[in-house]
């Protein structure tokens, strides 16, 4: 990477966590990471009325505050504040927009399901390195699955109302689960993707589980090739140590133990309908095509979106 950096801070408002990356970028748009942060923030409780609910804007307000001390502290010249799911659904969104503008001077970004497709597989493309070949990437977040992948020369990118959160809370079958991908994954299984990336939490942490980690390490983690075989072993695991016991499990953050179950049975139907016998986890995601787009305009062309 040159030496000219913009020093980029990016906070991402999930439906499970707020997340902050500072990052180094340069004018072509390659991106150092500097500092990451995640406080569990579940903005997503009770995702499936459509309402944020007071607690939930209320940590998740409090966690930009923190991270933006935080981001000022590093000094960064630029920073980008973005909402997905979990915003973009609830009718009360205007709500916490105004809290977040009151409260930190930030104008909140709310991104549509494509656009969050778009950055995430533009973080994997510039995060992590890969051979030649078709690559589909699949961001399995709290709220919401958003697929990119190539199609007759252009790039498709949509998004499904299916995450950790959200199939928890609705006690969603696999059946029901799949029912609500296919529109989006059958356009995958017709590319025949030579490779596919998956990012977001529950990616990150069946690699960390898989691996056994006691403390997290993202360079292990990035690039990580995680096997269908073994994913259902851990689901087993999962499933047999119950909520309680799942707080235990080497790699797994107890702030997760209750959704994690659900978030793997995503994955794992992706795979098998994809007939992808493993998949290649990146900690490149969003964050990293935020913070790149932010210093190198990108042009979002030849891009096919589908909601």
């Amino acid at each position: 990477m040159r030496d000219k950096m913009d020093k980029i801070a990016v906070i991402d408002v999930g439906s499970n966590s707020t997340r902050l990356l500072i990052a180094g970028v340069n004018p072509e748009g390659e991106v150092k990471p500097l500092h990451t942060g995640l406080i569990t923030t579940r903005l997503g409780e009770g995702i499936n009325r459509g309402l944020l609910l007071p607690g939930a804007m209320e940590r998740t307000v409090g966690a930009i505050a923190d991270f933006k001390d935080l981001a000022g502290e590093w000094g960064v010249s630029g920073l980008v504040v973005s909402a997905t799911s979990a915003v973009r659904d609830a009718a009360n969104r205007r709500d916490f927009l105004e809290s977040v503008k009151e409260k930190t001077g930030f104008e909140l970004r709310v991104l549509s399901g494509p656009e969050e497709a778009f950055f995430s597989y533009y973080g994997v493309k510039k995060g992590l390195a890969g051979g030649p070949g078709r690559m589909a990437v699949v961001d399995i977040g709290g709220g919401s699955t958003e697929f990119t992948w190539p199609e007759n020369g252009s790039l498709a990118c949509g998004s499904a109302r299916v995450g950790a959160v959200r199939m928890t809370e609705g006690g969603h079958r696999d059946e029901e689960i799949l029912s609500l991908l296919m529109p989006l994954l059958g356009g995958v299984k017709k590319a025949r993707p030579d490779n596919v990336v998956a990012v977001g939490g529950t990616a990150t942490t069946l690699a960390a589980m898989d691996m056994k980690m006691i403390e997290y390490d993202p360079v292990r983690v990035h690039g990580y090739r995680l096997e269908k075989s073994r994913t259902e072993l851990l689901l087993d695991t999962l499933i047999g140590a119950g909520a309680e016991g799942r707080k235990k499990i080497p790699g797994l953050q107890p702030a997760r133990a209750d959704i994690i179950v659900a978030g793997v049975r995503i994955i794992l139907i992706i795979m098998e309908q994809l007939e992808s016998s493993f998949i290649t986890v990146s900690e490149a995601d969003l964050l990293y095509g935020l913070a790149s787009c932010y210093v190198k305009s990108v042009e979002i062309k030849n891009v096919i979106h589908y909601q």
